[in-house]
């Protein structure tokens, strides 16, 4: 990381290459106009991001802390997926759609807690081959890089050059703690460093994992900065189901419209935000009843039910989590609505419970009374619902395997890695986020249930936000009910 020269490009044998005549490094290194950079003002989540670095900091006094945001991941041979920054890197910086790759951020200990410092690959002067010379990083191939000026002013934080990130691995230590996930590469060489200073074999620095706990639990409660961005996410998210409605024709008229699905939503979350905040399930008849279809390879065939699960996230990163079950020809058949209503009574029965203070597995166990009493009502249980809900029976689970909730924010399932006890048994707060999405699969082939059943997928999945005195459904909007999704779809939502 020390060496500030172009890093050598990936191999592209069979690819033109650059002129490197010096004939032609003297022409292309001379005549650009001057440029000027404004200095930007703190973008709104700066002071939010602070606070939560004086949170972190609080926690690990004397301690240096590593957050890489990470480095760029091969698609294939030349080409990288789309960049996306560790989510913990985000919440810190407020650096979010718009993050250099390979950047991290170092807080080093100061007497007052900790000194924060965004290290990043500031931009190639014209003077070097750089510019454009490596696709990898080169301004002609991947657009100017921003200065190390004009993103302290932008996020409120100290900057440096990249290069200078070497004599922060000089002074690793004992005390030198990583978020492991960020980099792999930058926590081997942390590794060796810590191993050299302890003289120990463990690599792993137990404190290491509890920084990434820390790290998740610290979004277990979204400050409103994060409450207006889910707000938003779900806004978006809302336009992209309008959108797939509208073209309706289309997706039915297409073999493969369930691709079609994908496609338009996809851009309206381009459009709206940085992407889509997971891949998009577009699952019309039988495939609804695969959980987490995302092959979208299918008709969408007049007489199905589609179940389209999807999310928006924004240039923050911060993504909605919204699924709807549609009927492809715009009315529900009578066995539909059935298993669709009772889908909904569950969603329901959840939500009516969340307040401060319950915890938080309480909102399962809400919906899957409803399951397993509405499954014993139609005969698909060897026994009745009470007997069903026993925790060694279970047998309503069969038809839903999944929880009913998970917590939402920077990342679909986000907190991932907090401790049991503030998750699943965790107390609900004001300004957790939330989701509640209970379903009904009945699969294809499964003799447990009536012929009439079979191929049935439901999942309604709503974005929870947790008030002072209850709960407000962010996605109230997006029309729920079996009637509201008809006339939805007949345009009259």
């Amino acid at each position: 990381m020390a060496d500030n020269s172009a890093p050598a490009p990936r191999a592209t044998t069979n690819r033109s290459t650059v002129p490197v005549s010096d004939t032609f490094k003297d022409y292309i290194s001379g005549n650009w106009a001057t440029r000027t950079e404004d200095e930007p003002h703190p973008r709104e989540q700066s002071r939010y991001a602070a606070a939560r670095r004086a949170s972190i900091s609080a926690l690990y006094r004397g301690k240096r802390l590593i957050i890489p945001a990470g480095a760029a991941k091969v698609r294939s041979n030349d080409t990288d997926y789309a960049y996306r920054a560790h989510s913990a890197f985000s919440h810190l910086t407020g650096w979010a759609s718009d993050s250099v790759p390979g950047s991290v951020l170092v807080l080093e200990p100061a007497a007052a807690g900790h000194e924060a410092t965004l290290y990043f690959r500031k931009a190639a002067g014209r003077d070097s081959d750089e510019f454009y010379a490596n696709p990898e990083i080169g301004e002609f191939w991947t657009g100017p890089r921003p200065s190390l000026v004009h993103v302290a002013h932008d996020l409120g934080l100290l900057t440096a050059d990249l290069a200078d990130f070497s004599a922060v691995l000089d002074r690793v230590d004992a005390d030198t703690i990583i978020l492991r996930d960020g980099d792999r590469d930058l926590t081997d060489q942390v590794d060796g460093r810590r191993l050299l200073a302890a003289d120990s074999e463990a690599l792993e620095n137990d404190a290491d994992t509890a920084l990434a706990r820390d790290l998740s639990e610290m979004r277990l409660v979204k400050d409103e900065y994060e409450i207006e961005q889910m707000r938003r996410a779900v806004a978006a998210t809302k336009r992209g189901f309008d959108d797939v409605i509208a073209d309706r024709p289309a997706i039915m008229a297409h073999q493969r419209g369930e691709r079609l699905v994908e496609g338009t939503f996809n851009r309206r979350a381009r459009a709206e935000g940085n992407a889509v905040g997971y891949d998009t399930i577009a699952a019309s008849g039988p495939h609804a009843c695969i959980l987490h279809w995302t092959r979208n390879d299918g008709a969408v065939v007049p007489g199905d039910l589609i179940l389209m699960d999807a999310g928006i996230e924004l240039d923050s990163l911060y993504t909605a989590d919204i699924t709807r079950t549609l009927p492809v020809n715009g009315v529900f058949s009578a066995t539909q609505r059935l298993v669709y209503e009772a889908v909904r009574e569950a969603a329901d029965a959840a939500f009516a419970i969340v307040k401060p203070g319950i915890r938080f597995r309480e909102i399962h166990a809400a919906a899957m009374e409803v399951i397993a009493r509405r499954t014993a009502e139609w005969g698909f249980l060897p026994v009745s619902a009470e007997e069903s809900l026993l925790p060694a029976n279970q047998f309503h689970r069969r038809y839903m395997v999944h929880g009913t909730s998970h917590h939402l924010g920077i990342d679909v399932h986000d907190c991932a890695q907090a401790r049991r006890d503030l998750y699943l048994d965790g107390i609900l707060e004001p300004g957790m986020v939330f989701t509640i999405e209970p379903g009904l699969y009945l699969q294809p082939d499964d003799l447990t249930v009536p012929a009439e059943f079979r191929g049935i997928g439901v999942r309604i999945e709503d974005n929870i936000l947790v008030t002072e005195s209850g709960a407000e459904n962010l996605s109230i909007d997006i029309p729920r009910t079996a009637d509201d999704v008809e006339a939805w779809l007949r345009g009259g939502a």
